[in-house]
């Protein structure tokens, strides 16, 4: 399933993308769970029903991407840091990533930052659009940023080196 890393393989990923024609209609989630484990935090959150773990809960989360606004609210309440929001119609150039993020400091509005890949390599800078804080119990903040578009698929975190 995963490679020698034990990051996901393109192949894998191939899998939890939605078709082009609905990239092009606005954000979307990507869930990077690829482990069978008793959590469901994703399908409870979703006020739209997009979100479904069927028959036992230790399936991975299945996303009805007609159904997906990309509100984000599952990246706040997935324990496994696994979501991503992805707006490939941000700009002409850039798509936006909302990552969830639990270091501290947070980043600030406007800052420039290093864009890392899912094995925490540098492969850009991006600017941070929104920082979201969360003050509730068991949630954990988020973080938007925009990237050139052709690396919307490729980073999931940041490092605070950037500028």
């Amino acid at each position: 399933m995963f490679d020698k890393t034990g990051v996901a393989t393109p192949e894998m990923l191939k899998e939890i993308v939605p078709s082009e024609e609905r990239r092009k209609r606005g954000p979307y989630a990507v869930f990077e769970c690829f482990q069978k484990i008793p959590c469901n935090p994703c399908q409870t959150s979703c006020k739209f029903g997009a979100v479904a773990v069927f028959q036992d809960i230790n399936n991975t989360p299945q996303v009805d991407f007609e159904k997906c606004t990309g509100c984000g609210v599952c990246v706040s309440n997935c324990p496994g840091l696994a979501i991503s929001i992805i707006d490939e119609t941000y700009s002409e150039n850039e798509a936006t990533i909302k990552i969830p993020y639990e270091l501290l400091p947070l980043p600030m509005v406007g800052q420039v930052v290093d864009a890392l890949d899912r094995e925490g390599q540098v492969i850009g800078k991006a600017q941070v659009i929104k920082v979201q804080s969360s003050k509730a119990l068991n949630k954990t903040n988020a973080i938007t940023i925009a990237v050139p578009k052709d690396q919307a698929m490729l980073v999931r975190n940041i490092g605070l080196g950037g500028n």
